[in-house]
């Protein structure tokens, strides 16, 4: 029996996502779809507070879509499960924090798939390109993040030329949060998970929903919605024991213990 392609690793509140599909984590359908059903559990489990995606090996985080799987009948458009391609950067409602941990190659649909985190570690060995444009395609979802990411003037010089670019530039451009050694690249993303994992889950929740909304809204919209409650998440912090604990652990000169609810 083969192995699968995505493996999984729970510890306490974090769960860690592997790509393992030698010999590069390319993504085909069947492993998109195994992808979203990973995150959509992860999403909907209230005792899991923080997601770690990475890839297996050492070279490749994702090269994007498997061509190979293309020409053996995979459709390009064809049905990428819950959450879209890699399960994870079309999936509604992902009110919790992913960290993306880079350990290698990330190019096309991976590095659209790393875009997808929050949060962006980098191995300084990593590497990053959007080479759609060289065979005469869009990086669809890369048109609509990165420009929201990095510098406008920025993002559309790599998506129009498709060059190659190291860690060291991703990071200047602010596309990832830290550089680190790639002996050192998960022992940071775990420590970064604890971290958040320690944190108020219905906060994180809530700067989530209030983001996505403000997106395409204007300012006093968005403050207006935020005000009267109109937001599920924002609602349900205002009303939940976890703002009341804030308090008193405020008040008491103590570390909160968060509930999520």
């Amino acid at each position: 029996m083969s192995q699968s392609p995505v493996k999984t690793e729970r510890d306490g509140a974090i769960l860690l996502v592997t790509l393992d599909r030698p010999k590069a984590n390319a993504i085909d359908l069947k492993t998109s779809h195994l992808m979203g059903e990973v995150f959509r559990d992860f999403r909907d489990d209230p005792d899991l507070r923080v997601a770690i995606l990475t890839g297996g090996g050492d070279k490749f985080f994702c090269p994007g879509w498997d061509l190979k799987a293309a020409a053996g009948g995979d459709a390009v458009d064809g049905d990428y499960g819950v959450g879209g391609f890699g399960g994870l950067q079309e999936l509604r409602d992902m009110n919790k924090p992913v960290i993306a941990a880079v350990n290698g190659i990330a190019c096309g649909g991976g590095l659209e798939l790393a875009l997808s985190g929050d949060m962006i570690l980098a191995a300084d060995h990593a590497t990053f390109a959007l080479p759609e444009i060289r065979s005469g395609t869009v990086a669809d979802a890369a048109s609509v993040k990165l420009p929201k990411r990095i510098p406008y003037h920025i993002a559309m010089e790599l998506l129009l030329t498709g060059r190659w670019f190291d860690a060291q530039e991703a990071h200047r451009w602010g596309l990832v949060n830290e550089i680190v050694p790639a002996g050192q690249l998960m022992d940071r993303a775990w420590e970064l998970a604890r971290l958040l994992a320690s944190g108020p889950p219905l906060v994180y929740a809530a700067i989530k929903e209030i983001v996505r909304d403000a997106e395409d809204s204007r300012f006093q919209d968005a403050m207006n919605r935020i005000t009267k409650r109109q937001l599920r998440s924002v609602d349900v912090l205002y009303s939940s024991e976890d703002q009341l604990e804030g308090a008193r652990a405020f008040a008491e000169k103590r570390d909160p213990v968060w509930k999520g609810r």
